[in-house]
């Protein structure tokens, strides 16, 4: 195995001479195995163990038979502890989710910190297969369904040719010692239930399901290289760079089969999510006018064709909004729309969605930071309430109120705490005749 270890690495070349790595060291089965070709390779590296916490004296176990290891064999180790389940309350994700982005933010703060090469992490074939089923499921297209990469900036995965049956005979023949993870076991998560209920299942159709799936795996990972180089090629034809601003006419995207997946692509490396290019792409040629932010951009419907530009900051805490002017900066998904009011109009009671009274707003809007004394009139009632009370009533968490924006009007009037309650006075009503649309798409 040391054998085909070190092909991959070089064919892959994964690691240079004189790189010095850090080793994700969990003390499961695959980050000691990885651990063991480390060594048997001659590559200089520390280990850095995440004590996240989620399985009380388990975890404590993991740490302490890490530090073990590592010091009868010489080897420098790092432990960090998290606060997990904190962290994915306050930022609304996964446990899983909030253990990646805790790690992985701590192993390149270590890396930058001791000036290593690389991070190397003990992902394996049986990984692939795994990440494969769950973007299947998910709806990916051939970019997330193609797998992970052998490197990834500075994050490589020297294991990823073997398969966990591999890399248990490797274990079990050269007496490597692990600590076995319960939970693996236990299907809760997404990945869990697919090792342990979807792949059976997959094995039993063919002898070689698995093998088949690897190689699967490795052609659309080239074959997606592929398409990403004739993708470029196509978007260079078509767009037209006017120093900061680029521009696509309508009928680009009109005369292709794949029209919306060449809006997609386009659209995707500045932060847009797929809802919002389902709204630009159903607004071409009636949406004239329409604005949809990313993060760091922003696309406006011109008569002739789409006009992205890239959005520039004023300040930390508050963005000017010029309802037609390109310049529009959103921290949050927006979207702007300027409608005529018909009679067969319903008022979208989302709290994702603000439906104003144009003819009431006074510009320009300013996206802003709540600050302490902001009072405004809650949807549904007369008087004005403290921004600081109306939290309290909808129990805000401190990162909500930390990440709230607000849309004020420019005599300084809340129109939006955006993405949960509008000003009453500002509310669409039996007099209204235009409205002014803002849709936050999370």
């Amino acid at each position: 195995m040391i054998d085909q270890f070190q092909a991959y690495i070089n064919r892959c070349n994964l690691i240079a001479e004189g790189d010095k790595l850090i080793l994700a060291l969990s003390g499961g089965i695959d980050s000691m195995v990885l651990a063991d070709l480390l060594l048997k390779a001659k590559v200089e590296f520390v280990a850095a163990h995440c004590n996240f916490h989620l399985r009380g004296e388990e975890s404590d176990g993991d740490e302490r038979f890490v530090n073990e290891i590592a010091e009868k064999n010489g080897i420098q180790c790092f432990v960090m502890h998290f606060e997990t389940e904190k962290y994915a309350v306050e930022n609304g994700v996964s446990i899983e989710m909030a253990a990646r982005d805790l790690r992985y933010a701590w192993f390149e703060e270590l890396r930058q910190q001791l000036g290593y090469a690389k991070i190397a992490v003990a992902h394996h074939a049986d990984d692939q297969a795994e990440t494969f089923f769950i973007n299947l499921l998910r709806g990916a297209g051939l970019n997330g369904l193609k797998g992970m990469k052998p490197q990834n900036g500075v994050i490589i995965r020297p294991l990823l040719w073997a398969s966990r049956e591999q890399i248990r005979k490797y274990a079990v023949e050269n007496h490597i010692v692990w600590r076995e993870d319960h939970t693996n076991a236990e299907s809760v998560y997404l990945r869990n239930k697919i090792r342990n209920q979807l792949l059976p299942v997959f094995d039993e159709l063919h002898p070689e399901a698995r093998q088949g799936l690897y190689k699967s795996l490795e052609h659309l990972a080239s074959e997606n290289e592929l398409y990403r180089e004739l993708l470029q090629e196509k978007l260079n034809q078509i767009i037209d760079r006017n120093g900061d601003i680029q521009r696509i006419p309508h009928s680009a995207f009109l005369i292709q089969h794949s029209s919306f997946q060449l809006l997609f692509e386009w659209l995707r490396q500045y932060g847009f999510n797929t809802d919002q290019c389902h709204f630009i792409y159903d607004a071409l040629g009636s949406g004239v006018g329409n604005q949809y932010c990313s993060p760091t951009h922003c696309v406006v419907i011109g008569r002739d064709d789409l006009q992205l530009s890239e959005i520039k900051e004023k300040t930390d805490d508050e963005i000017q909004i010029e309802i037609g002017e390109e310049e529009i900066l959103s921290p949050v998904h927006l979207c702007f729309a300027k409608l005529e009011k018909t009679p067969d109009f319903v008022i979208d009671k989302s709290p994702n969605v603000a439906q104003l009274d144009f003819n009431k707003l006074k510009f320009p809007l300013t996206l802003r930071r709540w600050r302490p004394g902001d009072r405004f009139h809650p949807l549904g009632m007369k008087g004005s309430k403290l921004l600081s009370d109306f939290f309290v009533d909808q129990k805000f968490t401190e990162w909500q109120k930390r990440n709230v924006w607000l849309l004020v009007s420019a005599d300084g009037d809340i129109l939006w705490v955006v993405g949960y309650r509008i000003d009453e006075r500002y509310k669409v009503s039996n007099s209204t005749k235009t409205i002014f649309l803002c849709r936050q798409n999370r």
